[in-house]
This record gives structure tokens, sequence and C-alpha cells, in this order.
């Protein structure tokens, strides 16, 4: 068992924004960067949450990742763009890639914006469904180091390279899928690492192809793919069209997040948006897209069941559940104290055990 304290997200995310700007990161794009890691928490997507801000912290200290605004435009052919990131943080390069697509979406009907030399974005959901509430369709997709063996394989050769899809619906919940290509994300297994947990059978094998349980060994070892080959399959697809695409890394190419904070991460992102309106009326397709999710979520349940949930609406749940609070582990917690008395920045009120709630949890 583990504590977690309640805290409010808004102050979260301006503690975790400071620390950022500490380190050089202008307040916009902290701000942004910060807003990511603390949604994706309330989600429930501890993995690409608030528990990266050392990661990410220690990186810009150390000069790999870079503290710029924005990635720079290297190639512009209509439907098509490719940025460099430059080492930028992901979230930042990444809104400003999906806002590219979507403009473009809009302009030609897609809108397809490739990058390179760049870094950890977070849930790749978020821009997605940036592109879905503009009446488009999203897709994003990225890729990381190798982490997973090829079928009857004995070393990493390829990432868990996530995907995410999402569709324009007119219901409050967002229509997304978010997926690694792996049975988990590592960062579930570092969670689990940090908080003393075990993972489930299934998830990973250590460094000599056994399967284990044991997070540490874990994180030594290798992620097992997804359903097997399907998920094998399709990460190195991912792979390539993140890659290749955009001129930038793929397979052994992309380096550790953990290993050399000195060194560039190096990924790569794809991001892909469809406008609805290039083919009918927005409206009307929208339309079409809520009945379809209405009809599955009114379906015959089987016995001892109680909501159908469409792809991304577990998520969506819990962010509501959370009523603007974050769940903080101990862990998370006491590294965030320690990070902000290194940078000299005030964390205020906000873990004051006497105005805000403490609770112990499984984590």
């Amino acid at each position: 068992m583990s504590s977690t304290q309640s805290v409010s997200a808004p102050a979260l995310t301006a503690l975790i924004a400071r620390l950022f700007v500490a380190t050089g990161v202008p307040q916009p794009a902290a701000h942004a960067v910060a807003d990511g890691l603390v949604e994706a928490d309330q989600m429930g997507l501890h993995s690409h949450g608030v528990m990266l801000t050392e990661m990410y912290v220690q990186r810009l200290l150390a000069g790999s990742v870079a503290t710029a605004e924005a990635a720079t435009l290297v190639s512009d052919r209509g439907v098509t763009m490719v940025l460099d990131a430059g080492h930028a943080l992901g979230q930042v390069t990444g809104d400003q890639a999906m806002h590219l697509a979507v403009g473009r979406a809009k302009e030609l009907g897609a809108g397809i914006v490739a990058v390179r030399h760049g870094f950890h974005f977070g849930a790749a959901r978020r821009f997605a469904v940036a592109a879905a509430e503009a009446d488009c369709v999203g897709i994003v997709a990225c890729n990381t180091r190798p982490l997973m063996p090829a079928p009857g394989g004995a070393e990493a050769i390829v990432g868990n390279n996530p995907l995410a899809i999402a569709i324009p619906t007119d219901d409050d919940v967002p229509l997304v899928l978010d997926m690694a290509t792996s049975e988990a994300a590592m960062g579930k297994i570092r969670m689990a690492a940090q908080t003393g947990g075990a993972i489930p059978a299934g998830w990973a094998v250590d460094a000599e192809g056994v399967p284990t349980t044991d997070p540490e060994a874990a994180v030594r070892g290798m992620l097992l793919p997804a359903s097997g080959p399907k998920g094998f399959g399709l990460a190195v697809m991912l792979d390539l069209l993140s890659g290749i695409l955009s001129g930038g890394a793929a397979g052994t190419a992309v380096r550790a997040l953990y290993q050399n904070d000195r060194q560039p991460y190096d990924c790569s992102h794809l991001f892909i948006a469809i406008d609805f309106g290039h083919f009918g009326d927005p409206a009307t397709l929208r339309g079409a897209v809520t009945a379809y999710a209405a009809r599955i979520r009114e379906g015959r349940r089987a016995p001892g069941v109680d909501r159908l949930y469409l792809p991304g609406e577990p998520e969506w749940q819990r962010r509501q559940d959370a009523g603007g609070r974050v769940a903080l582990p101990d862990a998370v917690r006491m590294t965030l104290l320690r990070l902000a008395r290194e940078l000299g920045v005030d964390t205020g009120e906000l873990f004051n055990p006497s105005t805000e709630g403490s609770t112990n949890a499984q984590a």
C-alpha cells in the first residue's frame, strides 16, 4: 500500500510549469507541457503524467531537450509538411504540428505533418482529440527506442510505438483510440517500480527473455507486443511511417529516455488531419458517428456488466470523476518537492496536508 495526496489540478499544473520555467522554458510552452502531464494523470494515464516531470527537468538541465517554443518548418508541399523539432518538448511541437495539419486539412482536405528530432510528447490522444474538435479525423503516431522483440526474437528490435485516432462526434465524450503496440506501456512498468508494485504476467520478459512480474526486471528486459505478431507488425509500420516520412530516426537510431540525460532522445512523430467538410456536411457526419456510438453504448450487456464503453470513454470518465483534482502518489510528490528545492521554486500551499486531502490507496 502507498499513500496518495489529493491536490488541485490547476495548482499542480502551475507548480510543474514553474519547474519548467526555472530550467529556461518560456512560460506558455511550460504551461502547455504541464497541462498535458496533469491531464494524463486525471485520466488515469499515470505513465504519461506528472511522474515524467523529473525526467523532463533532468534532460532540460543536461541540454538534450531544447527550450525552444516551436519546431522549424523544413518542407512544405501542400498536403505534406516536415518539421524539425530540434529536440524541443514534444507537447509543444506536437500542438504546433497538429495545428498545421488541421489548417492544411481545412484548405485541401487532408494535412500530414511529419516531425523529426522530436522528444517525448506525452499522451498521443491529446493531439488527435484537438483535431476532432476541429471537425477533422485526427491520427497521431510516433516511434520509441526498441523495447520489443520480434516474434521468436531474443533482442529488442522495435519500439512499442503508439497510435491515436480520434473521430468527430456530437457527444461530450471524445471518441478516441489511444494505444501502445505493447501489451503495456513502459511508463506503467516504471510507475510500478517506483511504487513497489508487481506487474501482471504477460506484460514483459527479463533480459534473458523469461516472463516476469518484477517491474525492475522488466525495465532491464523487454516489453511484449500486444496480440503477439499483430502488435509487432503494427509497431514496425508505425516506426517506418514516423521515421522515414520525417527523414528522422527509426529503429535503433531512437535513443533511450532514461539512460543518458545528455543524449537526445531523437524520436519521430506523425500527425494527420482529415477534414469532415471535404467528404460531406460535417453535422451529418458527426450525427452518424454519434448514432453509431449510441448503438454500442445501448447494446445488450453480459451478466454483471453495468456499462459499455467506447474507445477513450473510460479515460474521459475518470477525468470527470476526478473533479479537478489529482491523486498524487507519495513517491511523485516527494520528487516534485525535491525538484522545487533544487530549482528554487515555491510550492506554496499545494502539498500542505491541512488544505489538501490525503488517503491511503493502492498506487
